[in-house]
């Protein structure tokens, strides 16, 4: 995602103690979990939005201040103190899955807050403005179908301005601490927020909600909101975002810093070994992955070689990469809907494959969308989940900045990835998943999440996809991407890479064009570590599977194994491995 998503799930963990014995549990165990999620989403009114849960879209903390992170902490610590309570060897395999991801999540978000994020709370890439106009351009997450939703979102907007002027005083504050952004990442910020700085309140992009008004609203409703949505957005809105612009350019970045890499601030390189835990849930060191990158990539170029054979290219692979990105045979499109379209065909290419594979199908609608406008420049394609009822549709969001130089290469395995059976079918799946404890059905865990939907990809020539060798090149070229990033990510954030490096080690290695490739590179400087995700967890995934193949010989069922992955929902990579090994000795 999301991601992601992009929008992209946070989970979060803490440490405690507590003097009582496990026998002495206060609650049923599932009430406790059940009394978890329901302050999580207290924490998190935004996530509660995205997950249709209902009373939470007016909600919207001041997630940088102090004040919430304590609250947050001691939140963390209390669940850690309840937990010590169970006996996890008395429970159920459920519940002790349950039990083992919440010590997980408990632990990992003390851990975190050990480290002042909230001097970096704003980025290209991930950031509240750059949600909150997901949430507000009424095509996004936020509902918009009664006039009590309306009245929502302008709860929302009032807050938003203290939000940012609150951001604004802890980045002063890293500022003076040493903590701060790359240079080259804030130039890319402060076009994001004049472009959202408008004289027409019916230009703005939160003007959205207004332009769709529902036909059955009251007519006197129609002119309160109309008024309304153009005063929030006069008064509210782009004061805020000029506010954000002008901090930004003339105060932010000149006190930028040069060097690319997280390792670079205060407590960075500690900070990085935190979150290769987070985000791989390993405990992999950054030398081993950086080992492990090396010789991924040194493998997929031999399948590249291969290819580049079969299709009778007679340079070497670096001019084959810049065959595959110039030639137009490989840009054929003329118009964003074209491209949409071309993306909405590969379901029905794939379908009759698709029950061969899986059992397990979600009932959740699916949409093949552009990306909006206003982050479509910085943006990636990415899926965002719809709701459980099925009410809002998971999407696929594509950005199309230019049609014409739209690359059809490697799309294949981009819609297996964001879309079917890839996050599509995963996240769909856990969330209508009514079997799982609440909380568990809309967990995220990046190394299962992103390792999931980066196997899929794997999976083309079995559902009928990859028939044109340029396409299953366009495959290895999007596993060598994810190979690339345990390489570049740990460069930068450890070894003193610099950007131009990273990207000069990338644009050897892929096919990508340069200027995705320059945007990547800025994704991780932005988002440290959460690029190593995806091949980890692949990898992983193919571990199991091939274990699974060698030990079960005639007995493997394709279908069984998909279902023992997908059906307990996101976990972290050590609590996946036991529980395939479980199935597969009992399928013995």
């Amino acid at each position: 995602m999301r991601f992601l998503l992009f929008l992209i799930l946070i989970t979060l963990s803490g440490i405690a103690c507590t003097s009582k014995p496990k026998e002495q549990a206060a609650v049923p165990f599932k009430d406790l979990l059940e009394n978890y999620y329901r302050e999580w989403l207290g924490f998190y009114p935004m996530q509660a939005t995205q997950q249709g849960v209902a009373g939470y879209n007016d909600q919207l903390p001041i997630d940088v201040s102090e004040v919430f992170r304590e609250k947050l902490r001691a939140f963390y610590t209390r669940t850690k103190a309840a937990l010590a309570q169970y006996d996890p060897a008395a429970m159920t395999p459920n519940d002790r899955i349950s039990y083992d991801i919440l010590q997980w999540e408990c632990d990992i978000s003390l851990a975190g807050l050990q480290f002042p994020d909230n001097y970096l709370s704003v980025n290209q890439f991930w950031s509240l403005p750059l949600t909150f106009g997901q949430y507000g351009s009424g095509s996004g997450p936020q509902p918009f179908k009664t006039v009590q939703d309306y009245d929502n979102w302008l709860k929302r907007v009032a807050v938003f301005p203290v939000w940012c002027d609150s951001a604004l005083t802890y980045m002063r504050k890293g500022i003076g601490q040493g903590y701060v952004l790359p240079k080259v990442l804030i130039e890319r910020i402060i076009p994001q927020f004049k472009e959202l700085v408008t004289d027409d309140p019916t230009k703005s992009l939160y003007y959205g909600p207004i332009h769709n008004l529902p036909d059955d609203f009251p007519a006197a409703e129609k002119t309160r909101l109309t008024e309304a949505y153009s005063k929030a957005i006069r008064e509210q809105l782009v004061p805020a975002f000029q506010k954000m612009a002008d901090f930004f350019e003339k105060e932010y970045l000149p006190n930028g810093r040069a060097t690319s890499g997280i390792s670079a601030i205060p407590g960075g390189r500690e900070r990085y070994d935190y979150l290769i835990r987070y985000w791989t849930t390993t405990d992999l060191s950054a030398d081993e992955i950086f080992d492990l990158g090396e010789r991924e990539v040194a493998r997929i170029r031999g399948e590249m070689e291969k290819v580049k054979t079969e299709v009778g290219f007679k340079g070497d692979l670096r001019a084959f990469f810049d065959q595959v990105r110039s030639d137009k045979k490989f840009t054929p499109f003329k118009t964003p809907e074209q491209v949409v379209g071309w993306y909405a065909g590969l379901e029905t290419t794939m379908r009759p494959q698709l029950n061969k594979m899986f059992d397990l199908v979600p009932k959740s609608r699916f949409e093949v969308r552009r990306t909006e406008a206003f982050r479509e420049a910085s943006a990636s394609a990415e899926y965002v989940q719809g709701t459980p009822d099925g009410s809002r549709p998971g999407i696929f969001y594509v950005p199309v900045p230019d049609a014409t130089k739209h690359n059809v290469v490697g799309g294949e395995a981009l819609f297996l990835h964001e879309a079917i059976p890839g996050h599509h079918y995963q996240i769909s799946l856990q969330q209508e998943d009514t079997l799982l404890p609440v909380f568990r059905r809309f967990l995220w865990y990046g190394a299962y999440g992103e390792g999931w939907a980066l196997y899929t990809e794997s999976l083309g020539k079995e559902l009928g996809l990859y028939t044109d060798p340029y396409q299953y090149f366009g495959m290895l070229t999007s596993e060598m991407h994810r190979a690339i990033r345990l390489v570049v990510d740990v460069g930068l954030h450890t070894k003193g890479w610099t950007r131009e490096q990273a990207i000069e080690y990338s644009k050897a290695n892929e096919a990508e064009p340069e200027e995705s490739i320059v945007a990547e590179i800025e994704r991780y400087m932005a988002i440290p570590g959460q690029a190593l995700s995806y091949k980890i967890g692949q990898l992983k995934i193919l571990e199991l599977r091939q274990k699974a193949e060698r030990e079960l010989g005639p007995k493997f069922n394709i279908r069984a194994f998909h279902n023992q992955v997908l059906e307990a929902g996101c976990l972290p990579v050590k609590v996946l491995e036991e529980k395939v090994n479980r199935w597969v000795v009992g399928s013995k």
